[in-house]
């Protein structure tokens, strides 16, 4: 009996949790039947996804450098005992000089490399997201992200390492682009389109801060794998979660939708290209002290592994900082995104050419902290810019635009670990600190080209009021029609489909047989 009734008893429990799964499902789906619901749980899956990719970016810089000088080591130690078994001292000495320098320009292609292929890559994602949407792409890109974590964890030499830190370029092209055009076109209202994209940006900044020591603490106490293994099971996660909740596959409520702009004409877009300036001269300072400013506290400041290891941790705070300011100030003045933007760069560039006065740890604090304060400032100001630069100038569709971003990012990055070492040997770290201030400094006036863009409504576009060629496609019939409706002073609702405040959705307008408003 006491058999029975304990098997009577597990029945029950796994009734009960059963009936909790089928409830919290339940609730699940009627979340993403709830609009406001929905938006906050893509908002979740998108910022998973930029965490991810910025740890996978940033986790490397404590084990890859140790792993590699390992692998070095054994290989040269083997070669030289086989070849030159009675070498003199001095002979070896040159050898490791060598094999130091060698390696330096082996971790900075390695580095760069995935920089360097999301670069190629992004005009291509970026035409595939408009035409098949945002929710594909994004699943694409955490599949190949998975997939190059995989690599890495299990990878024994350096030819994997640099395909498997490739192959994540590949996935960032995909993943972020389509991420960042996913909350643009979720979130239609300026305001929480900014708020949506800061907190986007503040998952990035503590992804790539928090990546280090996570990545150094694993890699110190449970090897190699560890780190990668539990970083792939995240995506994984993330990536069940997308086709769970979105449903990629059986959502096709971009087939008609309008074509978006072509990608080649976004980038000669005068307003665009200057927020794409922007946004790759603000970078820069980040992306070349990154890989140079360890060597020099080291040589100057003598400064401690741990100092080293910690000297960016203190600035995640300030970007936070500078994240909520500038969300809560587009609230109340969202015409002056240009001048929040341009404020960013100059205090970029102020804390820039303060970074080789610092003699002391405590010191170099000051200017780091400034150097992401501003990066923050420019990140939440113009990342919203660009998509109101879609509505108002071209059609409502985001992956060209966010590509276009996601390409300033990366030659950024991609000139960093080649370059900065570069200019630093040959220049020197105060001339290449001096340099980035000034060019950030001179670059913040061109944001007033978008003092009057900034101003505009998506319903009184410069696209409407200044299209010199005939209209193409029904998106630009409509909108000619609607144009041409308010100067005559009557409604053309009876003659075609409904074109809201934000932009045309013919979607929404072939689902219903009369005109909707939203």
């Amino acid at each position: 009996m006491d058999g029975e009734g304990g098997s009577f008893g597990l029945a029950k429990t796994a009734a009960v949790k059963l009936s909790e799964m089928g409830e919290r499902t339940k609730q699940l789906g009627s979340a993403m039947k709830d609009p406001h619901q929905q938006k906050r749980i893509i908002l979740v899956i998108v910022c998973v996804a930029l965490l991810l990719d910025n740890m996978l970016y940033m986790v490397i810089v404590p084990i890859i450098p140790d792993y590699l000088a390992d692998l070095e080591s054994e290989q040269s130690e083997h070669v030289h005992l086989v070849l030159h078994p009675n070498t003199s001292s001095a002979n070896s000495t040159n050898q490791d000089k060598s094999n130091k320098d060698n390696l330096d320009i082996q971790i900075g292609v390695l580095f760069a490399s995935k920089a360097i292929l999301q670069l190629l890559v992004n005009p291509l994602s970026g035409t595939f997201i408009d035409r098949v949407g945002y929710d594909i792409p994004l699943l694409i890109g955490l599949t190949v992200m998975f997939v190059s974590t995989c690599i890495f964890a299990f990878a024994e030499n350096y030819a994997t390492l640099f395909a498997a830190r490739s192959l994540q370029g590949l996935g960032s092209a995909f993943a972020d682009t389509s991420g960042f055009a996913m909350i643009a076109d979720k979130y239609t209202e300026e305001t929480e389109r900014s708020r949506a994209l800061g907190i986007s940006l503040a998952f990035i900044s503590f992804g790539s801060l928090v990546a280090p020591p996570f990545g150094g603490i694993l890699y110190e106490f449970a090897g190699k794998r560890v780190p990668f293994i539990v970083l792939a099971s995240v995506c994984l996660a993330d990536g069940v979660l997308l086709l769970t909740v979105i449903k990629p596959f059986s959502n096709r409520t971009r087939e008609n939708m309008p074509v978006g702009t072509p990608i080649y004409r976004l980038m000669i877009d005068p307003y665009i290209a200057v927020v794409a300036g922007a946004l790759t001269v603000a970078n820069i300072p980040l992306a070349f002290l990154e890989p140079t400013i360890a060597n020099w506290m080291e040589s100057t400041m003598h400064s401690t592994q741990w100092e080293m290891g910690l000297t960016w941790l203190p600035a995640f705070f300030p970007h936070i900082l500078g994240v909520y300011i500038t969300v809560k100030l587009a609230a109340k003045n969202p015409h002056l995104q240009w001048f929040y933007g341009a404020l960013g760069m100059v205090i970029i560039g102020a804390s820039s050419c303060t970074v080789p006065a610092c003699k002391t740890f405590g010191q170099l604090i000051a200017p780091l902290c400034g150097i992401c304060f501003g990066i923050a400032l420019v990140d939440t100001a113009l990342l919203p810019t660009l998509a109101f630069l879609v509505d108002v100038r071209h059609v409502s569709v985001y992956g060209g635009v966010y590509a276009i971003a996601d390409i300033s990012y990366s030659i950024a990055y991609a000139m960093g670990p080649i370059v900065a070492g570069q200019i630093v040997h040959n220049l020197g770290f105060v001339q290449l600190n001096l340099g980035m201030g000034l060019v950030n400094v001179l670059y913040a006036p061109a944001l007033l080209l978008l003092r009057n863009v900034c101003q505009m409504k998506p319903s009184y576009s410069e696209r409407d009021n200044l299209l010199d060629e005939a209209p193409q496609g029904l998106y630009d019939t409509i909108k000619m029609e609607e144009v041409r409706g308010k100067k005559k002073g009557y409604s053309t609702a009876g003659n075609c489909l409904s074109v809201d405040e934000n932009g045309f959705d013919p979607f929404r307008a072939q689902q219903s047989s009369a005109p909707e408003y939203t």
